[in-house]
């Protein structure tokens, strides 16, 4: 029988990946996620690359450029033009001749905008020593990392991401309050906000602590019919620090991450986490409000 586990408080779709969400009201989900979510992504033409605000060197204002469907996306249908506000102000859509001109004019870097992921899905991933005493950025480095059907691949394993999609690893990803409100009582200083884990679907809870890393291999209700399959904790990165909107840059959020939730993560070792990862077991209408209920496990 489940029990009740709070209630939906935030939906997010990403239309392109590393860019600026849309926080909706209500979300279709189907087996491949939320419809439209990562639906773009911008590739780097001289390394073949995917854009990530992971690359922080590279391509440091992409997480402040925002985008819009310029009409909802449905479920079976060809993804709708995307609409990019550049943070200098400037609009580009997706469906206008000149727009990979316009974009790599912006970002000094020829870039395109693409619908599919290649074949080898790659980002360049910069990633902070937690572990260094000195100044933010002493023994950071720059690695390449496979992502989404790409990792999967690599791993020999069955992938939860079909082929083509930008998503990282998993189609899914959830975060509780109880985790927002965690990490704010240990680092008060810092402005921990839910735009800052690129969630896209936050839940309201009342229990204390890292309340979701209970949720693995456990089944999660949503609404009516939706059903999600929680896969494993989700590993953080120098995402959750950067500048972003009216967000400051700030390393001592995954630096805190790593002193108080630092976790197993399948046989990848321990890694400072929030939220998990899921897989879609039954599609379903989501909305704010909808019930969220937790299986046994």
């Amino acid at each position: 029988m489940d029990t009740s586990a709070g209630t939906v408080v935030g939906l997010w779709r990403f239309p392109v990946k590393s860019m600026g969400g849309e926080r909706l009201g209500q979300a279709e989900l189907t087996e491949r996620g939320l419809v439209g979510d990562r639906g773009y992504a911008l590739i780097d033409v001289q390394t073949g690359k995917v854009v990530s605000a992971k690359s922080v060197k590279l391509f440091p204002s992409v997480l402040s450029c925002q985008a819009r469907f310029v009409e909802p996306p449905r479920a079976g249908h060809d993804m709708p033009p995307v609409r990019i506000v550049l943070p200098d102000g400037t609009s580009v859509s997706s469906d206008a001749g000149d727009s990979d001109r316009l974009l790599s004019a912006y970002f000094k870097r020829e870039v395109t905008l693409a619908r599919t992921a290649p074949e080898s899905f790659t980002i360049d991933e910069y990633v902070l020593d937690l572990e260094a005493g000195g100044p933010a950025g002493q023994g950071d480095k720059v690695v390449e990392a496979k992502v989404g059907s790409a990792f999967f691949a690599n791993a020999g394993m069955a992938s939860p991401v079909p082929v083509g999609a930008f998503f990282d690893l998993f189609p899914v990803s959830v975060l509780t309050t109880s985790t927002l409100d965690q990490l704010r009582a240990i680092r008060p200083q810092s402005r921990i906000d839910e735009r800052r884990f690129r969630m896209n679907i936050i839940v309201g809870t009342t229990a204390p602590g890292f309340l979701e890393n209970g949720w693995v291999g456990r089944d999660v209700g949503i609404g009516a019919t939706a059903r999600l399959h929680v896969a494993m904790p989700d590993p953080r990165c120098v995402m959750t620090t950067l500048a972003q909107a009216d967000l400051p840059r700030d390393t001592d959020i995954l630096r805190t991450l790593a002193l108080h939730n630092k976790i197993q993560v399948g046989s990848a070792g321990r890694s400072p986490c929030a939220g998990v990862y899921a897989v879609v077991a039954a599609p379903g209408t989501l909305r704010t409000g909808d019930a969220v209920a937790l299986g046994q496990s």
